[in-house]
């Protein structure tokens, strides 16, 4: 009782935060035109190709209805796809939809994967696939370590990992765009109370491996973005009242707004899923 007690205190702490990050929750406010920048023209006939680590559920879910609906050739990733019954649904309708098996902390199957896909443009990588941990092992005196280790390597070492193996795709794309799904709980000038450390460390360190790696690949044409979705209706905070929540489809179409946004003079931000630039 007292651990659905601690963590639903927690998630209510986690939406005041994300709705504050986002000056206006109600808004869909695109980020600011860049007016000295024009995005060049895709070759006739050019498919744009997307890829989705964590793509069974949520918020991964959602972003493969909108690109396939789009109609991108979508990649879309699962840990166990056999049991990805909504998504194998949706692969069956949708030519433009494939699902392979990818575990983002098994390094052998992402190098296996990258080696099957050498050669393929991969015009968006989305990296979505992430956990929180249990809240209760995340204060200090408490703290479970292996419980931290985990949340570290799903959340921060499976994207880096992936970014690594699958950058010479994104070289041979047109978009050359390189996303992580963050959370304004990864902003270090939004904490004001103690809550869910191993979490906040995690995303606080995608973020700060994506600007670097948005340094580095700059001069390559690779934009990198890292995305807010806000308070989200997934199961990460089952239980919590729906009002409370942001529907899935709509911060997963928020986030491909801003994903659009992104040029290669805006690499490395970090934005609020109203458009908004979340402070570090």
């Amino acid at each position: 009782m007292f651990r659905k007690m601690f963590t639903l205190f927690a998630v209510l702490f986690m939406s005041v935060t994300a709705q504050a990050g986002g000056h206006g929750a109600e808004k869909n406010m695109l980020p600011p035109p860049e007016t000295d920048y024009v995005a060049p023209p895709l070759p006739d006939g050019y498919v744009i190709t997307v890829m989705i680590t964590g793509a069974n559920r949520g918020i991964g879910l959602e972003f493969t209805k909108l690109y396939v609906e789009r109609g991108y050739n979508v990649i879309a990733t699962a840990r166990k796809p056999a049991k990805a019954d909504v998504l194998n649904e949706l692969a069956a309708a949708n030519d433009n939809l494939s699902i392979v098996q990818l575990d983002v902390t098994d390094f052998e199957r992402i190098d296996e994967l990258a080696a099957e896909m050498e050669g393929q443009p991969i015009d968006i990588l989305i990296n979505n696939a992430g956990i929180s941990g249990d809240s209760s092992k995340q204060f200090l005196g408490k703290f479970d370590y292996d419980d931290f280790r985990w949340v570290m390597e799903v959340n921060v070492y499976g994207p880096t990992k992936i970014a690594e193996a699958f950058y010479p795709n994104l070289l041979a794309s047109e978009l050359k765009k390189l996303v992580v799904v963050s959370s304004s709980e990864g902003s270090i000038k939004g904490v004001t109370s103690p809550r869910n450390a191993f979490y906040r460390t995690s995303k606080a360190s995608v973020n700060m491996m994506y600007k670097n790696i948005a340094a580095q690949l700059k001069r390559k044409g690779v934009t990198v973005a890292m995305v807010n979705p806000g308070l989200t209706d997934t199961d990460f905070v089952a239980g919590l009242p729906k009002k409370m929540l942001r529907p899935a489809d709509v911060a997963a179409a928020d986030m491909a707004r801003n994903i659009d946004a992104s040029n290669i003079q805006n690499t490395g931000t970090f934005w609020n899923y109203d458009g908004n630039v979340l402070p570090w």
